[in-house]
């Protein structure tokens, strides 16, 4: 009979793996876009999730969802990347209570310089010590868990395909 309360070996073989990673990949992953492109992640990710929508723009509430971000947290990180010229905020034209965040020429061309980088480390740290089965069965577990985490799909982390 086993003890639901407790992993066993094996669970707890996983869970610590993957806690490793959970800590681990965050560090990699700042520490690239901080030397090379002095941005935080959260930042360039933000500013990738612009570049990739229709016009380089977003309801900031739709970008909060595909950041996985809390409209508050989002909020800072916008002001922040408008001190730099990278985003600007605009009203929404057909919701004045709304507003849109937008990507600039020079939000742009920071994403496209930045891009190679970051992708490389994730590459580098995730993707090329993986099998093609690996990444597959890597996206199904993922899958899982966030079914999990965010089962409204509110954040809409598990409907995004690329």
């Amino acid at each position: 009979m086993s003890d639901d309360r407790w992993l066993t070996a094996d669970q707890l073989s996983a869970w610590k793996k993957l806690i490793a990673v959970v800590e681990l990949l965050p560090g990699a992953l700042e520490s690239q876009l901080r030397r090379d492109a002095d941005l935080s992640h959260f930042e360039y990710f933000t500013m990738a999730m612009l570049s990739e929508a229709p016009e380089h723009t977003l309801r900031m509430t739709a970008l909060a969802s595909l950041t996985n971000s809390t409209l508050a947290r989002l909020s800072h990180v916008v002001s922040r990347l408008e001190e730099r010229g990278f985003v600007r905020r605009q009203p929404c034209a057909n919701d004045r209570r709304a507003t849109k965040a937008a990507l600039t020429a020079n939000g742009w061309a920071k994403v496209v310089a930045t891009a190679p980088g970051h992708v490389a480390t994730a590459r580098q740290n995730v993707i090329d010590p993986l099998t093609a089965t690996d990444v597959a069965d890597l996206e199904r577990i993922m899958g899982r868990i966030l079914g999990t985490l965010d089962p409204s799909n509110k954040m809409l982390a598990t409907s995004q395909t690329q």
